[in-house]
């Protein structure tokens, strides 16, 4: 008799922010179609950064726009981002709930694919492509 066994790996989850109205923060809704085609064993989901976010193990990966540079780069420490400052509950950011969630124990690894809002969405799904694949590798 053989046993077949399954493999029961859960499909890696990045989730996907930006704002389609403003066009500074778009990019990255606009590369989904085509890393859904690259990435077939991942799912790309659209979150609104002040949503309850929910680490999955532990972990989220996420792509977001960033300032401050030309090219896409990886963050994986949380202290290399700015939280801007919080007079109430509007200016709550992406980095504070990260910050928050690392605080309280519910998040042990971040990943960050920041894409910058200026560079060209070919440029961008090339870099961006090779980055996940890297990170894929050593994960």
């Amino acid at each position: 008799m053989i046993i077949y066994i399954r493999n029961f790996m859960e499909k890696k989850t990045i989730f996907i922010f930006g704002n389609p109205l403003l066009p500074f923060d778009r990019l990255p809704l606009k590369l989904i179609p085509q890393l859904k085609k690259e990435f077939p064993e991942i799912d790309f989901i659209i979150k609104d950064p002040n949503e309850n976010l929910e680490p999955i193990d532990k972990e989220l990966i996420i792509i977001d726009t960033i300032a401050n540079t030309d090219e896409v780069i990886v963050i994986n420490d949380l202290n290399k981002i700015e939280t801007d400052k919080i007079y109430s509950a509007h200016d709550l950011d992406l980095a504070f709930n990260l910050k928050i969630l690392k605080k309280i124990g519910k998040l042990k690894k971040v990943t960050i694919f920041g894409v910058p809002s200026e560079i060209k969405k070919p440029e961008a799904l090339k870099q961006l492509t090779a980055l996940i694949k890297s990170c894929l590798k050593s994960s």
